[in-house]
């Protein structure tokens, strides 16, 4: 099943993420997936033979191709987040193994930040806990678009079908109420190899995609082309030389959208406008580039740009504010409470704010808000007023990624203290009332 070259450079691309809570058999069903779609290599998998024979084990432990930290490998779980790549030729994929102990639950934020399908497992014997939904709420907030319910270890409830059923529908009403907008359901044997790759004989009364058909046909679009344009600015080039006493370029990875020269843009948060007049990609002239590729842009008019300001159309510029309402997932073992001086980071950005309010905190059982709660622990979902020193142009998460999330930071240390999603929570929920300003405490 491995592909050519040839064929790789016809396929797509899909960016996914698994998730779970813990011992729910996330690294075996990774490992399956890459054992069984032929994507291991010889001597990885006489390692992992090797490795498994030395703790007792006849076959295989298939979750060492993944979790390779020996505190991993010691504890069997998943600490860190496992980037890896595979391939058949029908798609090219990354996936990212996340970590299921809610103490790592910071991991799965970043994992699933990139990802355009998130692959929730859920142990057949447990149902949907507490961790499934902490996952499937993360998900939603960072708008992955597909997600896919694996039921796994369906060997161990002999392959019963109410078994799934019942847990199928339990979660996908809930991940409904989310607003995630597309969900599937499998039932799977990851260590049996049910349905992740090939069918199973145990499960007759299944008719639909095994896992790895599922992510080979699951609907993808990567025409970031389409989005507001915006290229957050790296570095200023100007090299003064004799052969270029004028240049001056604008250094940066494109976020999203398209540029073309004679683009007429303005520059923020100053609000300034110029004309494109030069895109240089790769050392080479270009009359348009597209996110994300890496480019330096050249204006009609020499403005006062430097590194975090962001270049957008002139008629499709986002608002500059200085009062930030954002949906944020707290990732620091120290909480984040109201009053507290940061740092906020925002696409090459970094302004110094406060927290003014923390409106509320969602509780996952019923997806309820718990008001005003003060602060906000480890692994908390909730809102944020955040006012910043600096303007900064910001998108709604929902229309851009790139600009619309930011990350506070522990100006004390670099410490990242909270994930944050700018504009409305879940695309199903009603946001929480605006918290008053209060400029009398404001002291920037």
């Amino acid at each position: 099943m491995t592909a050519t070259s040839e064929q790789l450079s016809t396929t797509t691309l899909l960016r996914f993420a698994t998730a779970g809570s813990v011992d729910d058999g996330k690294s075996t069903l990774v490992g399956r997936l890459l054992h069984d779609s032929k994507s291991v290599l010889t001597d990885q998998l006489e390692a992992v033979e090797h490795a498994s024979r030395s703790r007792g084990q006849e076959a295989p432990d298939l979750a060492l191709l993944t979790d390779g930290l020996r505190a991993e490998r010691e504890q069997g779980i998943t600490i860190d987040v496992a980037y890896r790549y595979f391939a058949t030729p029908r798609r090219r994929f990354i996936l990212a193994d996340t970590p299921g102990h809610v103490q790592y639950t910071r991991n799965m934020v970043t994992g699933a930040s990139t990802a355009e399908l998130a692959l929730v497992l859920v142990d057949a014997r447990n149902g949907v806990v507490e961790q499934t939904r902490r996952h499937a709420a993360v998900a939603a907030l960072l708008r992955v678009p597909h997600v896919v319910l694996a039921v796994n270890k369906m060997d161990l409830v002999d392959y019963a079908e109410p078994v799934f059923a019942a847990i199928a529908e339990e979660f996908t009403a809930y991940a409904a109420s989310l607003g995630i907008p597309e969900i599937s359901a499998i039932p799977i044997s990851a260590l049996a190899g049910d349905n992740v790759v090939e069918p199973s004989s145990h499960m007759d009364w299944y008719g639909g995609r095994t896992v790895l058909e599922h992510l080979e046909t699951v609907p993808v679009s990567h025409d970031r082309t389409a989005c507001h344009a915006r290229f957050p600015v790296q570095y200023v080039i100007r090299p003064q030389t004799a052969a270029h006493p004028d240049y001056r370029g604008y250094a940066g990875q494109i976020a999203a959208g398209a540029f073309r020269v004679g683009d007429s843009v303005t520059v923020l948060p100053s609000g300034r406008t110029s004309t494109v007049t030069a895109i240089d990609a790769l050392g080479e002239s270009a009359d348009i580039a597209w996110a994300p590729q890496s480019v330096t842009i050249r204006l009609a008019d020499d403005i006062d740009i430097s590194r975090g300001d962001l270049i957008a159309p002139a008629d499709d510029a986002p608002a500059v504010t200085q009062d930030v309402e954002a949906t944020v997932c707290h990732v620091a073992d120290q909480p984040l409470t109201v009053g507290q001086r940061v740092l906020l980071k925002h696409t090459t950005r970094t302004v110094k704010a406060i927290v003014k309010d923390i409106p509320s905190r969602l509780t996952l059982d019923d997806l309820s808000q718990h008001p005003a709660p003060g602060r906000l622990i480890t692994n908390d979902i909730g809102r944020v007023v955040v006012r910043t020193a600096e303007p900064l142009a910001l998108d709604a998460y929902a229309d851009c990624r790139s600009t619309g999330s930011f990350l506070l930071i522990d100006p004390a240390d670099g410490t990242t203290l909270t994930a944050g999603m700018a504009g409305a929570p879940f695309a199903a929920l009603t946001e929480p009332e605006a918290a008053a300003d209060n400029d009398a405490e404001w002291d920037f």
